[in-house]
């Protein structure tokens, strides 16, 4: 009798909790891939500039190394740990957007985006503190308001939080993208918490409306100015701008169409000979679809629907509102910035620096996605396993 009960006692201990394999494992194939990726891209560049080929995939691995340590670190601690600290990284993540424009702020490609660590040789942009720290702050405040987050008052409070940040990213910073991916990430979350389809109908509608006016204007303005209005024209007709805004995405295109079904192999590319700028970055997409094909980005954009498909069901089944929360706000981020960047690939959308996450290279941007899965994992953790 006592044997059976110990028999019983050891069954519930090993069935008690549930951990995402699956999840892990997609997301070191990402790692693995996208270094491959890098490497491949950028090794006739960084040889170039830097006399090793290894130059960018070094940095990277170094990253992503130091960002592994931090996921194993955060998914071992429980996650309600982190929501005391919700405000405070609101408030340091505002604070150090500005820091941006100091001595310590670094400039690349024309813009400030990033601070420098000093001692350390590392940089980190702002931006990325912003887009974990806004997910913590509203998954907190979700839980805090309760009920009252589905009155009108408190939905637009909900969407007016994210503005000083998303304003400032944008102004501050120059970095567009990074503000809409915020806003993005905002905007999920309100709609998970508030599920009410009329307002999101039309706020989608009111900006798609906007979004069609400014683009009648620049059109049909006798003279443009800034260079936003002049990606808008060069994505609405590249071949007139191939000599200046519209020079990348035609490169970008030219990788994609050579590709073909196959690709020419990996390692094999001719836009990354210092034809497509930013190959290893914002358009590696592009150099996936020219090495590996039309097979190898539809493998890529199944991995990243896997990865989503996991976190949706550790949202549905975390134990409590702040977890699903928290969850959600980390499949609005990588949603909606794979999307994005594929998107501007395939000229789909303007052309707009946005990162491909876990594949282009990008040392904050692959640690935070790393500590958001770490968020995730420390979620999953506390499923029990009769509740999936």
């Amino acid at each position: 009798m006592a044997a059976r009960g110990t028999r019983k006692r050891k069954r519930k201990e090993q069935s008690e909790y549930f951990f995402d394999y699956s999840l892990l494992f997609i997301v070191f194939f990402l790692l693995g891939f996208g270094l491959i990726m890098i490497y491949s891209a950028s090794s006739y560049e960084a040889y170039e500039e830097y006399g090793d080929a290894a130059y960018y995939l070094k940095r990277q691995l170094m990253a992503a190394i130091l960002g592994l340590v931090l996921m194993t670190i955060v998914a071992n601690i429980p996650y309600h740990f982190w929501e005391r600290f919700a405000v405070l990284g609101y408030l340091v993540s505002a604070a150090m957007i500005p820091v941006v424009l100091t001595p310590l702020g670094v400039e690349s490609h024309g813009a400030r985006r990033w601070i420098r660590i000093p001692g350390i040789g590392f940089n980190l942009q702002p931006a990325e503190v912003a887009k974990l720290c806004m997910i913590l702050f509203l998954a907190t405040l979700v839980c805090r308001m309760g009920k009252s987050v589905r009155t009108l008052k408190g939905f637009f409070l909900m969407v007016c939080i994210p503005l000083p940040i998303v304003i400032m990213v944008w102004k501050i910073t120059d970095n567009l993208s990074s503000a809409i991916i915020i806003m993005g990430i905002s905007l999920l979350m309100v709609f998970v918490a508030s599920p009410d389809y009329k307002k999101f109908v039309l706020m989608g509608l009111a900006g798609v409306a906007a979004v069609a006016l400014i683009v009648f204007m620049i059109v049909n303005a006798d003279s443009v100015e800034g260079f936003r209005s002049e990606r808008i024209l060069a994505w609405l007709d590249p071949e007139s701008y191939s000599q200046d805004k519209g020079f990348q995405t035609i490169q970008a295109l030219y990788a994609i169409g050579s590709g073909g079904i196959w690709g020419k192999g990996l390692g094999q590319s001719m836009q990354k000979l210092s034809f497509l700028p930013e190959a290893q970055n914002d358009m590696i997409f592009s150099i996936i679809c020219e090495e590996l094909g039309l097979f190898g980005a539809i493998c890529v954009i199944l991995m990243f629907i896997l990865l989503l498909w996991r976190m949706m069901i550790i949202a549905n089944n975390a134990p409590d509102l702040f977890g699903s929360m928290l969850v959600v706000g980390v499949i609005g981020h990588i949603a909606i910035q794979a999307i994005l960047n594929i998107a501007v690939v395939t000229n789909t959308i303007p052309n707009t620096g946005i990162s491909l996450p876990f594949i282009s290279y990008g040392g904050s941007s692959v640690m935070f996605l790393l500590i958001e899965i770490g968020l995730v994992l420390s979620v999953a953790k506390r499923i029990q396993l009769k509740e999936l």
